[in-house]
């Protein structure tokens, strides 16, 4: 069974903070593209952050999947 922990603790065990505290504050994805307010990202189990955009590549470098058609 897979334990699941509540999004807010990840985030303070990983930052040291439960909620973001400089609004200036600029984060990157794994790749090192900017994440802004309006992007669909994605949490892996070790903390990281991968755009939606990145995601296929994510899949296919970490993972080993490639798309088929």
């Amino acid at each position: 069974m897979v334990m699941l922990e509540h999004p807010s603790i990840t985030r303070t065990l990983r930052t040291g903070y439960p909620y973001p505290v400089d609004e200036g504050h600029e984060e990157f994805d794994l790749f090192g593209d900017l994440v802004t307010i309006n992007d669909e990202v994605f949490e892996t189990e070790d903390g990281d952050i991968v755009l939606e955009v990145n995601m296929e590549r994510y899949l296919s470098e970490n993972l080993g999947i490639e798309r088929r058609q």
